[in-house]
């Protein structure tokens, strides 16, 4: 199972969004993945002004891998090519990276957006 950057922010901020079967199947899985571009996605919202985090976004993303046990999936040639040839359902470039490395490594995303089912990606929401 692999976390959008929505449902990461969820987990690490402890939000009913997440509900208690999703939580359960987070804490029983024997890896949940992150990719890389999370990270990206977050300092960018945090240099915006569009999220606030009580850590400067390199300790807070390394402190929320940690504590949660979560893998970081880098972003290799295969996603980025992968992202730029999947069909134009979703435009944000971030999502698009998520959702390549879950199709390339057959990753069910946890993850509030709906278009993710459009690209035959199993989401648990």
């Amino acid at each position: 199972m692999m976390l959008d950057t929505c449902a990461l922010l969820w987990l690490v901020g402890g939000s009913n969004k997440l509900s208690r079967s999703i939580l359960k199947k987070i804490n029983e899985s024997a890896v949940v993945y992150v990719s890389a571009i999370s990270g990206f996605e977050i300092a960018i919202k945090v240099a915006k002004g569009k999220l606030t985090l009580p850590n400067p976004p390199t300790e807070w993303f390394q402190k929320a891998v940690d504590h949660h046990g979560l893998t970081v999936l880098p972003l290799a040639w295969d996603v980025c090519i992968a992202a730029a040839e999947l069909p134009a359902i979703h435009d944000d470039p971030c999502d698009r990276f998520i959702i390549a490395t879950a199709r390339l490594n057959d990753l069910a995303v946890v993850t509030g957006d709906g278009r993710f089912a459009e690209y035959g990606l199993t989401v648990l929401d």
